[in-house]
């Protein structure tokens, strides 16, 4: 038989063997009906509005439902680095203001003329403008006792900061912090990346929670990790950590990476939601003076992991895995209640059936273990043995 034959036959047989798979492979969970994550909505249309100028804007999403007396509860979404169009978390977006939030996404950065150092600070003035427009709007009426920060990736370490600096910026305190695939942390304010700031100044009513994946894990796992030890104030009780797991039983498969948190909904595009006319400029006046630094522009893995972030589609990992968990982290929040109250519920870490009736993985679900307490130096001589006392198995270790 010849070779080009041979191909061709290998080939067919290949392509019939995947629709095959395809036809008969078990299909992943789908939106919830009802509860958290789920899709009964009471409102059926969002309202897209842009405050304040060009280059410095907050756009806000709300249901076209009237609030409650109270107001609605207050999600601030803070993108990833490089990721500045809602319209790539435009289907979680929509979730959370047809469920009934007034969901704020300060556009921080300006890509090749934002700094990351610079980005706490302007997230802060973006937010508090936001919501000084807002107070008196009948129609979205956010309640500033009820705020939640969305971060992911880059934008973890930002909802941290702003939740460290809410007294001083006279931002509302938030009492969830809700973190997915955390990254982008510097060393400190002169390397690439944004800067923790002092995390013992979150207040210890918060609560934190972080969510990674599966898929290039151990650098999200460390930035969890270190946010959660660096918020001092915060007792390990209001603290967990959640991991999200990949599965290939059916078809298509579930992928925890970096971007799977992303979803893109076009009615969302940010170039088409039109900012208020801007009051007319004095010709006097100059514009500041500016000096353009390499870490403003993206580099070669963020510019991949952007293209991955506005590629992103829906699955079961948004609506259980981020969706969900969100959902209930609030509510616990906004009641008071801690993270042992959400580990404690079985529903927190489900993530249902295959079509099949196989399990889809669960979440993991970890309370970080408390910082371990210090020691004074004389403890530290007293418990240490001489070293001529020591055994060779002690000298090894």
């Amino acid at each position: 038989m010849p070779a080009r034959t041979r191909l061709r036959l290998a080939l067919t047989l290949t392509l019939g063997l995947a629709g095959a798979y395809g036809a008969v492979a078990a299909t992943p969970p789908t939106q919830p009906k009802e509860g958290p994550g789920g899709s009964a909505y009471g409102a059926a249309t969002v309202v897209k509005r842009a405050l304040g100028r060009s280059g410095a804007v907050t756009l806000a999403f709300y249901g076209n439902t009237p609030p409650a007396a109270q107001g609605r509860p207050v999600a601030v979404f803070l993108h990833a680095w490089g990721a500045t169009n809602p319209q790539v978390y435009g289907a979680w977006i929509e979730h959370l203001a047809r469920s009934g939030y007034l969901v704020l996404f300060p556009r921080f950065q300006e890509v090749n003329r934002t700094r990351p150092a610079d980005a706490s600070s302007v997230a802060a003035g973006l937010l508090k403008d936001a919501l000084a427009d807002l107070a008196s709007d009948e129609a979205a009426k956010p309640d500033l006792s009820r705020v939640a920060l969305i971060g992911h990736l880059a934008g973890v370490p930002l909802a941290a900061n702003l939740a460290a600096h809410a007294a001083e910026t006279g931002l509302p305190t938030p009492k969830l912090i809700f973190g997915v695939m955390p990254g982008g942390i510097a060393r400190d304010d002169r390397a690439r990346g944004v800067a923790l700031h002092d995390l013992g100044r979150i207040a210890p009513t918060t609560l934190i929670v972080t969510v990674i994946g599966d898929r290039d894990a151990r650098a999200a796992d460390l930035a969890a990790r270190r946010i959660m030890r660096e918020a001092s104030a915060v007792p390990v009780e209001r603290k967990l950590l959640l991991r999200a797991l990949s599965d290939d039983h059916g078809f298509p498969a579930l992928s925890a990476t970096l971007a799977s948190p992303a979803g893109g909904n076009p009615a969302y595009d940010a170039g088409a939601i039109k900012p208020p006319p801007e009051p007319p400029k004095d010709p006097k006046q100059k514009p500041p003076p500016f000096k353009w630094t390499p870490d403003m522009a993206l580099t070669g893995e963020q510019t991949t992991l952007v293209a991955q972030i506005n590629n992103a589609g829906t699955d079961s990992l948004d609506y259980l895995a981020y969706w969900k968990t969100f959902d209930m982290a609030a509510a616990a929040a906004f009641a008071g209640q801690d993270g042992a109250t959400l580990k404690a519920n079985p529903r927190f870490s489900d993530m249902e059936r295959w079509s099949d009736g196989w399990p889809v993985r669960r979440l993991g679900v970890e309370t970080p273990r408390p910082p371990a307490p210090a020691k004074s130096p004389d403890a530290k001589a007293s418990d240490a043995k001489p070293p001529e006392t020591r055994s060779p198995a002690a000298r090894v270790r």
